[in-house]
């Protein structure tokens, strides 16, 4: 299940791209899971640990990644933290939701990210509700946001 914090929350780590520099492993980027957010969100095509094939940069290395790939595989592989996803698009929702599908992931959010039209079941950490879908979100988070 996907739970959210939304606004100040001191335990959160802002910094996404910062901390992922100092504490990604190259294993990370192989893994089946990054391949197809690297691909889905930044349009590139992983080729090895440390390189990637940009269509606008060209080859670049995981650290060039944007901060929402960065922060998506953050969440997938630190489960020890809480990340600001506020680095990510809307069109990082999608794996937020499917890794919150297998286990428990706890997000820091400081706007109101797009979970999509389908239904889902997020917890809002500020008040303690459920929301399953997009009008009952912003109903429960648009006062923290």
């Amino acid at each position: 299940m996907l739970s959210i914090y939304y606004g100040d929350m001191p335990e959160a780590i802002y910094n996404t791209a910062v901390y992922f520099k100092n504490t990604y492993q190259d294993r990370w980027i192989t893994k089946p899971l990054s391949v197809e957010m690297i691909k889905d969100v930044d349009k590139s095509e992983v080729v090895g640990p440390g390189l990637i094939q940009s269509p606008y940069l060209g080859p670049i290395s995981p650290l060039q990644l944007s901060g929402g790939v960065k922060t998506l595989m953050l969440i997938d592989n630190d489960r020890k933290h809480v990340f600001n996803a506020s680095t990510c698009g809307d069109n990082c929702a999608k794996w937020i939701l499917h890794m919150a599908q297998k286990r428990k992931v706890v997000i820091n959010l400081h706007h109101l990210m797009d979970f999509g039209k389908a239904g889902f079941r997020i917890k809002i950490l500020n008040t303690g509700t459920t929301a399953h879908n997009m009008e009952e979100l912003l109903l429960a988070a648009g006062k923290y946001v």
